[in-house]
């Protein structure tokens, strides 16, 4: 069977697991469960610190897993991407006391904090800056004031929690993570359907249905307004001047979408979501 590993806590780990019964796994029931197996859909899940995940599938122990990009990177690990996941997003970036750094030149020698010593290692080697990495597993933002480093590298949001400490934000991007599906780069039986079934999902989260009556007259304009992925499926109705037209659109649209059709007389304008999707 697929062995997949999954995150068993924080902030990765629950949106997973949706995920996964979305695409019709069945998962762990008892949140303590480290190993469970589903022999309908041929795989075994393994409930894993998402920080270790990267390195048990990249050494081979493990088929699949799904982690952060951010935790893939730090680990060092013989792991690949396979594909972005859209949920988990975040920004790393470097701070430091307000007026202090300027550019990431500006770290050459001194001392920086962070959670991710080989991501934030392997950044400034590739940008040509030597610093001291003081390793911390979290609130990386308290470590100038308390003397343990000279600026941080960290995760950033609004940037609240950072101003709060005294510190501002400088310099490039560090990276733009999110929750990947990650692989041992050996082609596994079921990699392919579990891709297939994730891909799925964030399709059906991210568009909808949408039908509508139109006078023929105004569907060339109509199909102009929301013309789907490929083309929309046109239907007769028992008057010879109106047609039925079922389209997929992207959720984020749905509204302004109706708004134009309803403008150009179209009617019984209806939105389904969508539960699952193979395109």
């Amino acid at each position: 069977m697929l062995r997949i590993a999954v995150p068993n806590k924080g902030s990765l780990s629950e949106t997973a697991a949706q995920m996964l019964w979305e695409a019709g796994y069945t998962g762990r029931r008892d949140p303590r469960d480290l190993h469970t197996a589903d022999p309908r859909n041929g795989v075994e899940f393994f409930y894993l610190r998402p920080r270790d995940i990267a390195t048990y599938v990249g050494s081979g122990a493990l088929d699949v897993g799904i982690t952060g990009r951010d935790l893939l990177l730090d680990s060092g690990s013989d792991a690949v991407e396979i594909a972005p996941l859209g949920f988990g997003d975040s920004t790393f970036r470097f701070a430091g006391p307000a007026g202090r750094y300027a550019e990431l030149a500006d770290l050459q020698g001194v001392r920086v904090a962070t959670s991710y010593p080989g991501l934030v290692g392997a950044f400034l080697a590739g940008h040509g800056v030597t610093a001291e990495l003081v390793k911390l597993d979290g609130a990386v933002e308290s470590a100038v004031r308390l003397g343990v480093a000279d600026a941080v590298a960290d995760v950033v949001s609004t940037g609240a929690t950072l101003r709060q400490a005294g510190l501002e934000i400088f310099g490039p991007v560090i990276l733009e993570s999110e929750a990947v599906l990650i692989g041992s780069g050996v082609e596994r039986s079921g990699a392919d359907t579990l891709l297939r079934r994730l891909q799925g999902v964030l399709v059906a989260r991210q568009f909808v249905l949408l039908d509508y009556d139109v006078p023929v007259e105004h569907l060339e304009a109509a199909t102009a307004a929301a013309p789907g992925f490929e083309s929309p499926t046109v239907s007769p109705l028992h008057d010879p001047e109106w047609v039925a037209v079922r389209v997929m659109i992207p959720r984020a649209d749905m509204n302004q979408v109706m708004d134009e059709l309803y403008s150009l007389g179209a009617r019984a304008i209806l939105v389904s979501a969508i539960h699952a999707a193979r395109l």
